[in-house]
């Protein structure tokens, strides 16, 4: 499998919880407002998906309190691209059309100039 990078703001999802639950993490909580705690209660959606070690982790490496979530979809359409995903599939799973996706996953544009 090709490695994708990991952009800067979801770093702290992935090396925490690894790349598959980073991304179930994303595709579940992404684009809506989450608690995180570093003593999670037994009634936490985020402890019952990653686990109260994890929340904890994660709640040190970002913070504790709420705050929303990215969604990730251009890297975890990419992340799916490397494991060989149609882009009909990842259009179905992400819930966005092919056109995005195919945008998502076009290689960035070279002739662009550099600000600086």
């Amino acid at each position: 499998m090709t490695h994708v990078r990991v952009p800067a703001q979801l770093e702290a999802y992935i090396d925490v919880l690894g790349i598959d639950l980073g991304i179930e993490f994303l595709l579940k909580f992404g684009g809506s407002y989450v608690h995180l705690s570093e003593n999670p209660q037994g009634r936490s959606e985020v402890a019952a998906l990653i686990g109260p070690e994890k929340t904890t982790a994660l709640a040190r490496r970002i913070r504790s309190g709420s705050f929303r979530v990215h969604t990730g979809k251009p890297f975890i359409a990419r992340h799916f691209r490397a494991k060989g995903w149609t882009t009909n599939a990842i259009a179905r799973h992400l819930h966005v059309s092919d056109v995005t996706v195919r945008n998502w996953l076009k290689p960035p544009d070279d002739r662009q100039l550099s600000l600086l």
